[in-house]
Parts: C-alpha cells; sequence; structure tokens
C-alpha cells in the first residue's frame, strides 16, 4: 500500500505482471480488513512508512501479530527520516527509496519474497 494514488497503480500493475497476486488498501484500517478477509495468509506486504490511519510501521507491528512470519518491504522517499532508520532499517526491514526504477521494485519484491533482506543502505554521514 502507498499513500499516493499513483504509485498505487503502478506497484500494483507492477507486481501483477510479475504473476503475484495483488490486494491493494488505501489506507490502514483497509489493509488491515484485507489481510483478515485472506486469513493472515498474506505472503508479502509492499508498505510506504507514511499511510493514511496509522503509520507503515505502526500497521506491520498490529499485522504480524497476526501474522510472525509475515514478509515485509517498505517504500519511502524518506530514507534519511529518523522514523526510518528507527522503525525499518534498526529494525531489520528492507526498504525501497522512491524514487525507485521499476527494476529496482521486480528486484526488491523478489528478495524479500523469497525470505532474503535487500542490502542495507548506508548510514548517513554526521
Amino acid at each position: 500500500m502507498d499513500d499516493e494514488p499513483e504509485v498505487l497503480r503502478l506497484l500494483q500493475s507492477i507486481l501483477t505482471q510479475e504473476g503475484y497476486q495483488v490486494v491493494t488498501a488505501k489506507s490502514a484500517d483497509a489493509a488491515i480488513k484485507a489481510f483478515d478477509r485472506l486469513g493472515h495468509q498474506t505472503d508479502l506486504l509492499v508498505v510506504d512508512v507514511v499511510i493514511p490511519g496509522m503509520s507503515g510501521p505502526m500497521l506491520v507491528d498490529h499485522l504480524r501479530g497476526l501474522n510472525p512470519n509475515l514478509r515485509v518491504l517498505f517504500v519511502s522517499g524518506y530514507a534519511d527520516s529518523r522514523v526510518v532508520r528507527q522503525f525499518v532499517i534498526e529494525k531489520g526491514f528492507s526498504l525501497v527509496t522512491k524514487p525507485f526504477t521499476i527494476q529496482d521494485l521486480r528486484t526488491a519484491v523478489d528478495v524479500v519474497a523469497k525470505g532474503s533482506d535487500l542490502p542495507r543502505p548506508k548510514e548517513p554521514a554526521h
């Protein structure tokens, strides 16, 4: 899920072309309802760090409480923010930063869906 409708449509299109069954949600509440409808059996969650209703990391905490094996790929245009560092990178989640190419997304989804992690982003110089 993404907070930008254009990005959400692009994500859906790319992932569908790659053979994934995609369910989209425009808010955290809609994502939770979709997750419940699917019986908590989602293989991969692609989620923006900033989403309507609650933060992406908060949504992930909630959904992982229901399915601890849920694989997660975060998307963000704010890779250098404290929130991304503290709640995504430091917790070991994979991250693809906006703007990204179609190939960047394909590679990230493929790696995370197989249970691997993307290479860690470098910490900004202080």
